[in-house]
């Protein structure tokens, strides 16, 4: 395991720190990094030496060619020693440094066994010039090798002194054994310098080498873990909802191109908010992490996966080929649920403990052949189980008559709402932190069935969107936004929620001009909320869209920030003028782990310049975060609950409790 102390060792190195008073383990693991490299560096140079070392026997005869038989037998019995020494050292894989003697004493070795042999020759006159070329057995030990420092000072001393004592011995001029004796002496000191500064460097070239890998480890590793991170859901920790749409398609390209049929189970904890009021959001966040725990034990023995796909509910993806199979696994999730035996005592059903309604879909081929199809129709399943009483499972039949006619229940009702006034708005308060005003309002969507029965937001605005309700829907509620707030001027600002569906619509800017102008109303006074989402694409008529609204005047702000799938790509591409974070980050940050990224977010958003709204501020630990955070907006049940507009005609009062707590000191 690599030593965690190393980067500082290499930083502390890389500052020009002695080498000596570093600690061995650098050297250490410098000479075990370069190794091989060296050994390979070695053997190439040990052959190649003694190929020039024996082309040099053509210079012995024609310089000395009365002991050139002599020196020439010394070359080769050098190098038929030498080599197969060195070569079992390589094959048996001896260590570098151990390799490196070899060729250390090799090249004095060879030195010596010419040099010896060659100071009995009588060409006097021509050895003393030809003694000048054992400089090359010097350079060799310093400059073409890659010893140690220590191993070519010595090599290369052995060499020098063997020099010296050649000239002792060599009858000559006083003046030529000064002249031989200094230009030696110099190649020394020389070869000795550059093989100082070589070896520095090759230590230094590994430092920045390693230092690099760690960097490059290190940026790897947060990367995964930033990776892991945006697709694990953070209460439960299983996947979110963009781990679980990118798993999604995947099944679907499976199926589609392998036939490898799949179910999708949406699972939805029953009565999860009477649990969260009455029990406190800790423990509605313990149930949540239990039932997670639970489904992730059934669905690993089928090898399949496993989300949470926003609130209290659930998202499993299975491996299934028949309804039979999804029906049986559907079971099996309800009862690991009903077995936690967790209480639940506030239910009005009779029963005690929390429970799942299930709702699955086995894929199937269609003429409109689309991903989202079974989600579609596993939500159908799960409407139907939640209507049955809840705590059962529902599977999707596409041959009851109920499910094949496409213009169901809630599409059929979207086509008639705006006429039976079946729909209508409700406004939620924006608060500004600093001043304690109520900055802006948001509208928010209600439908009803014909008998007065509410419709939840998450269950019809799908179905608007798939049916094509939501344009018709969209520009009713800016139009209604208009005459119940804005025209008289009741508040300064309202936030309406914008479908991508409605961005791709052709004319959809202009259509909001029209509005506007038909009221007399400034763009100014709009804003609209735009979700993260699959739907979300970056292309062109999106963007030239979001261009033309703020043309107009209407302000641009990114809904349920950290929850999508394309928000740091949005928030690059288009200069949003809030930046709504979802509440899920700040009913999170009762743990450490949750505050640190709620304040990450919260910091990424303000260094992109853009305001920073949170919602979901229910309780006076919500205010203190947002205090501590100095987060700009607010909105939730601890400012206002959504109202008719009736409330809003004539100035919202500020809340003087909350304001007791947002107001800066």
């Amino acid at each position: 395991m690599i030593d965690q102390r190393l980067p500082a060792l290499i930083e502390a190195a890389l500052l020009k720190k002695p080498r000596a008073t570093l600690p061995k383990v650098l050297d250490g693991l410098y000479q075990s990094e370069s190794d091989d490299a060296r050994r390979r560096i070695a053997r190439h140079g040990i052959w190649l030496s003694f190929i020039m070392y024996l082309l040099f026997s053509v210079t012995d005869a024609v310089l000395i060619p009365d002991v050139a038989p002599y020196s020439i037998t010394a070359r080769v019995l050098v190098g038929l020693i030498i080599l197969p020494v060195f070569e079992v050292q390589y094959h048996r894989h001896q260590s570098s440094s151990a390799l490196d003697l070899t060729c250390a004493v090799a090249l004095v070795v060879a030195y010596l066994a010419w040099l010896f042999t060659s100071l009995q020759t009588q060409y006097v006159e021509n050895f003393s010039y030809y003694m000048f070329y054992g400089c090359i057995f010097m350079m060799g030990a310093n400059l073409f090798f890659s010893f140690k420092f220590s191993l070519s000072v010595m090599s290369s001393t052995a060499i020098l002194i063997s020099v010296l004592t050649a000239l002792y011995l060599l009858p000559g001029s006083t003046t030529y054994r000064v002249t031989l004796a200094t230009f030696y002496l110099s190649c020394f000191a020389f070869t000795t310098y550059v093989n100082w500064k070589l070896n520095k460097e090759r230590f230094s070239v590994f430092l920045n080498s390693m230092k690099a890998r760690f960097q490059q480890t290190e940026a790897v590793q947060r990367g995964e873990a930033l990776l892991k991170l945006s697709r694990t859901d953070a209460l439960t920790g299983v996947a979110n909802r963009r781990a679980v749409d990118e798993k999604l398609r995947d099944f679907w390209d499976d199926w589609q191109m392998l036939g490898m049929s799949f179910s999708a189970i949406l699972v939805d904890v029953d009565f999860f908010k009477k649990f969260n009021d009455f029990y406190g959001h800790q423990e509605g966040d313990h149930c949540l992490r239990l039932v997670a725990d639970a489904l992730s034990d059934v669905i690993n023995k089928h090898h399949g996966f496993m989300g949470r796909y926003g609130g209290e509910e659930f998202i499993i993806l299975a491996p299934t080929n028949t309804q039979e199979e999804v029906t049986s696994l559907a079971e099996e999730i309800r009862l690991a649920v009903e077995r936690l035996g967790v209480k639940h005592e506030l239910r009005r059903d009779g029963i005690t403990d929390v429970t799942v309604s299930v709702g699955a879909a086995l894929v199937r081929p269609r003429s409109d052949n689309k991903v989202e199809r079974i989600i579609h129709e596993a939500d159908r399943a799960l409407y139907n189980a939640k209507a049955s009483g809840r705590n059962c499972t529902r599977v999707f039949d596409p041959n009851d008559p109920a499910n094949s006619d496409e213009t169901e229940n809630i599409a059929a009702l979207l086509r008639v709402a705006t006429r039976d006034r079946l729909v209508s708005l409700v406004y939620q308060p924006i608060q500004h932190t600093a001043s304690g005003e109520t900055e802006a309002v948001e509208a928010l969507m209600r439908l009803r069935m014909l008998d007065g029965t509410l419709i939840l937001p998450s269950q019809f605005i799908p179905v608007a969107e798939r049916t094509g309700a939501i344009l018709d829907l969209g520009l009713w509620a800016i139009r209604t936004v208009c005459q119940d707030l804005l025209v008289d001027g009741h508040v300064s600002l309202v936030s309406v929620n914008v479908s991508p569906i409605q961005l791709k619509a052709p004319g959809f800017a202009a259509s909001v001009a029209a509005i506007l102008d038909e009221h007399g109303v400034s763009g100014s006074k709009l804003a609209f909320e735009i979700t993260e989402g699959l739907d979300m694409e970056m292309h062109s008529d999106v963007l030239r869209c979001i261009a033309d609204l703020k043309r107009l005047g209407v302000r641009i702000w990114l809904d349920d920030f950290g929850t999508g799938f394309a928000g740091l790509s949005w928030l690059r591409l288009i200069d949003f003028d809030t930046v709504k974070i979802d509440r899920s980050f700040l009913h999170d940050s009762h743990t450490s782990r949750g505050k640190a990224m709620l304040r990450d977010i919260v910091g990424l958003v303000r260094n992109r310049g853009h305001s920073v709204l949170i919602e979901g501020v229910e309780t006076d630990e919500h205010v203190a975060v947002v205090q501590e955070l100095a987060i700009d907006k607010v909105q939730g049940f601890h400012v206002g609950r959504p109202v008719s507009a009736k409330q809003f005609q004539g100035r919202f009062p500020i809340d003087p409790h909350l304001h007791r707590y947002l107001r800066p000191a």
